[in-house]
């Protein structure tokens, strides 16, 4: 790849590379297989509404890094926080809320100090069109409009239920979900007329819907952020890739797809 480097980029690099190349020398503990095998792996556990962004930056980290394998598992945050206290074996994690972050670094499952690398609002997403012509969130509250919301517990549902108090919007959805994709894909499928979703999603999908912004979301922005896991089986990939998701490139990513800066 004909890229030139930064200086946050060759170092993560340089990481993996130099924490790939020990781990060969020693064979893996309880395994048949080399280490060097495993550590040539970095696994990503990542909200859900990162699924596009972090795959193009994950295919820039390969690029930059020959012989590692990023592997991703996108969700809840809220859920993907609950594996990890619960001992699933992964190498980063990205949170779309310092709450759910927080969950993990008080169960003493972060690497050090959780860092925020970008932020995201939420806007209301309708089928292409706004065949209702829904424009605020007290529309949400008519009869007969299906709204579909994320479950409170994820950081799009608690920043939809603010967002909504703080409108005065009633609205009773027909669904929750345990992740932004889920109620977007509600949206697609035509179950309902509308949903609260980050507005990078529905950038995402501008294909089929559209995205509708409302005022009270400037009050509910997510900061997202990212740690390196305690007992992360590639600790040098994991650090690495922190890195990475901070280097221009990687933060290019992000801002194209309709993120903001931290």
């Amino acid at each position: 790849m004909r890229t030139r480097l930064t200086t946050a980029a060759a170092l993560a690099a340089v990481l993996v590379t130099s924490g790939c190349g020990a781990a060969a020398d020693a064979p893996a503990k309880g395994s048949g297989a080399s280490a060097k095998a495993n550590t040539s792996k970095v696994t990503v556990l990542a909200a859900a509404s990162l699924t596009e962004s972090f795959d193009k930056i994950g295919v820039l980290f390969e690029g930059l890094n020959p012989g590692v394998d990023v592997t991703f598992s996108y969700g809840g945050s809220s859920g993907l926080a609950q594996q990890i206290t619960s001992g699933a074996p992964a190498d980063v994690f990205a949170a779309a809320s310092p709450a759910t972050m927080k969950t993990v670094v008080d169960a003493g499952d972060s690497s050090g100090t959780p860092v925020t690398f970008t932020r995201n609002q939420l806007v209301i997403a309708v089928p292409k069109g706004n065949p209702k012509g829904i424009t605020s969130l007290a529309a949400l509250a008519k009869p007969g409009v299906k709204v579909a919301l994320c479950a409170e517990q994820v950081p799009c549902g608690a920043a939809a239920k603010k967002a909504l108090a703080t409108a005065g919007a009633a609205v009773t959805p027909v669904t929750q979900e345990q992740d932004v994709k889920a109620a977007l894909a509600k949206l697609k499928l035509g179950e309902v007329d509308a949903a609260l979703v980050y507005r990078t999603d529905a950038r995402s999908a501008a294909a089929e819907v559209d995205g509708v912004e409302f005022p009270e979301s400037a009050s509910t922005l997510n900061d997202y952020a990212i740690v390196a896991l305690t007992n992360a089986p590639n600790p040098s990939g994991a650090s690495a890739f922190v890195t990475f998701v901070r280097t221009p490139q990687a933060q290019q990513v992000l801002a194209d797809a309709g993120f903001q800066k931290p």
